[in-house]
């Protein structure tokens, strides 16, 4: 069955834009973008709120840009064809390899994990993530932690008044100082 990820950078405070809807702690160095491109690598399709959807629209014609370098150019041949679901209450049509749900997002989610397929399912967008959090439904937590408090915003986590028990799976450290953490949920059986 295949697992549903949420993955995103986040600030050592949990906050994945600060207080002013700002991004300007997260750009990337070339080790940290690597490993954003092993990532996709391992996505089968990627679940989307409105926001984070039109944030990455970029990517649809990145390979147009001619000043991008390889990494970049190589993320943007994995991002484009990938097959993405947009959630949103406000479009009325979406561009490039995705499609506006149809469904709830436990029937989507459903209907992804029974489709014959590889790859996982990534959530992206903390508003998103919250609600697939609240039913339950993530396997997998992915954060890169960023040496910077930011002092309020967007939490990564939901703040929802539930327990959940993660087993840590990998660490890595990056030579800017971000952490890459992997954490699976532990489900009582």
């Amino acid at each position: 069955m295949r697992s549903v990820t949420y993955s995103m950078n986040v600030s050592l405070d949990g906050y994945i834009v600060g207080p002013d809807g700002g991004l300007d702690w997260t750009p990337p160095d070339e080790e940290v973008f690597r490993s954003w491109i092993d990532e996709i690598r391992e996505v089968g399709v990627h679940l989307l709120g409105r926001r984070l959807y039109e944030t990455m629209l970029y990517w649809e014609t990145a390979d147009q840009d001619p000043s991008l370098d390889d990494s970049r150019l190589e993320f943007a041949a994995l991002w484009k064809p990938l097959p993405k679901v947009v959630f949103s209450t406000t479009l009325s049509a979406v561009r490039g390899n995705a499609r506006l749900a149809s469904g709830g997002l436990a029937e989507e989610i459903e209907r992804l994990r029974a489709e014959p397929g590889e790859g996982d399912i990534a959530i992206g967008g903390a508003t998103l993530a919250a609600e697939v959090a609240a039913l339950g439904l993530i396997d997998e937590y992915r954060v890169r932690v960023y040496p910077v408090l930011v002092g309020g915003g967007i939490p990564f986590f939901p703040q929802h008044e539930r327990r959940v028990d993660l087993e840590l799976v990998e660490t890595r450290t990056f030579g800017s100082g971000v952490v890459h953490l992997r954490y699976r949920v532990t489900r009582q059986v």
